[in-house]
């Protein structure tokens, strides 16, 4: 049975969600399911911007019909290829054969690709800043590459400034009855799966997103449409997400405080972690955060590491070099263009390993990451010497946050 809402007196949600899904893009873990984004446009053309996972497809075409009311549909407005948006465009090209199909010529070649036997005959072509006129209202056509595939484009409505934004300002989760985000707990009930979201799946794309952050810079935005998460609707919610991701792009920071993600095989690692964050916090230090990532999701932890100013990495040797689970992630933390960020650094040995080297050797490029403190090297066990150049260290975090 449909289930829509009304998001303006002619723009409906058609979207859906899937709280079965555990792992979004089969990686990154989902507490609460997902949401999928799509909207129909009332005018005196009708149109349908993107479409959206299989997992809901039943329930899509049936909300697409309950919002056309009996009406044709003359456009579907392709903003993402991604297949938990386009899963349904040959389902839709066969209910409205007459339909034509917009966006871009990357937009076009990635259909091809996911649709090789079925042809599309009605395809529009647009070029950055094109417009379409559906009769009262105007959509302008952004080109918004590697935000975050090379295709994606964003639409704005020039009368009413909405942004239809494609997979940017998303998060993870559902969309429990309540589609606006002032209708949400906000910041806390939204901010950190955005972050979540954005780090991971856009992180690694920060210059192309402040690019598109500068188009729509001399835009009146009174409403954001994502294809993921809730609606943002008011201007102080759209005005915290812009600000959000102009921080999170810049590689910048929103703690200034420390982040320590350790492994331990047997406990003395996190005896040392547990001293150094005590030791830290006699010093003043707040909003200090320590995790085991051994038991945490890396999309979690590297979500954390966007947060903090200042990141320590905690470790043994492991089979003569680095505690395999760290060495992961640090490189996907890496991968996604981690960088202006402080690091500090423990290891463990007791038989000599390359923890140490390995740990520093990642975050060598003085352009991107600036080592604090001498690291401390742990003999199997936390003993007195090791107590002591855990207060070291955590003299020299300190100072360097004061610094900072």
């Amino acid at each position: 049975m449909q289930n829509t809402v009304q998001v303006k007196p002619d723009i409906i949600w058609v979207g859906g969600n899937d709280r079965r899904v555990n792992r979004f893009e089969n990686l990154f873990p989902l507490t609460h399911g997902m949401s999928y984004n799509a909207y129909v446009i009332l005018d005196e053309k009708t149109v349908l911007t993107d479409t959206v996972d299989r997992s809901i497809s039943v329930l899509f075409m049936e909300n697409v019909k309950a919002a056309l009311a009996g009406r044709q549909l003359d456009y579907l407005v392709i903003h993402h290829m991604e297949p938990d948006h386009c899963a349904n465009i040959e389902a839709i090209v066969q209910a409205y054969p007459d339909i034509q199909l917009i966006g871009n010529r990357n937009t076009y070649k990635f259909l091809t690709q996911f649709y090789p036997a079925f042809a599309f005959n009605h395809f529009i072509t647009v070029k950055e800043g094109e417009e379409l006129t559906i009769g009262k209202r105007t959509l302008r056509f952004y080109m918004t590459p590697n935000v975050h595939w090379p295709e994606v484009m964003m639409s704005y409505e020039v009368s009413e400034g909405l942004l239809f934004s494609a997979d940017a300002f998303g998060s993870f989760a559902t969309i429990d009855g309540n589609l606006f985000s002032d209708e949400i707990y906000f910041p806390e009930g939204i901010i950190d799966e955005a972050r979540r979201y954005y780090v991971n799946i856009v992180g690694k794309f920060g210059s192309h997103v402040l690019k598109a952050l500068k188009k729509f810079s001399d835009l009146n935005i009174t409403t954001i449409l994502p294809l993921h998460g809730p609606i943002y609707r008011t201007p102080e919610h759209i005005g915290q997400i812009l600000a959000a991701y102009q921080n999170w792009a810049s590689y910048d920071f929103d703690k200034k405080s420390a982040l320590i993600l350790y492994a331990s095989m047997y406990g003395n690692t996190e005896n040392a972690v547990d001293i150094l964050a005590s030791q830290l916090a006699k010093k003043g230090v707040r909003e200090i955060k320590v995790y085991d990532i051994s038991d945490t999701d890396p999309s979690y932890l590297i979500a954390e590491m966007w947060q903090y100013s200042h990141l320590v990495f905690a470790a043994p040797n492991y089979n003569g070099d680095l505690f395999y689970k760290m060495d992961a992630l640090i490189r996907e933390a890496l991968r996604l263009n981690l960088k202006n960020k402080k690091v500090s650094f423990i290891s463990n040995a007791t038989w000599g390993g390359l923890a140490l080297k390995t740990m520093q050797g990642y975050f060598e490029d003085d352009k991107r990451f600036a080592q604090v403190g001498t690291p401390v090297e742990i003999p199997s066990a936390v003993c007195e010497g090791t107590v002591d150049a855990l207060a070291a260290l955590a003299d020299e975090l300190s100072a360097s946050l004061t610094a900072d």
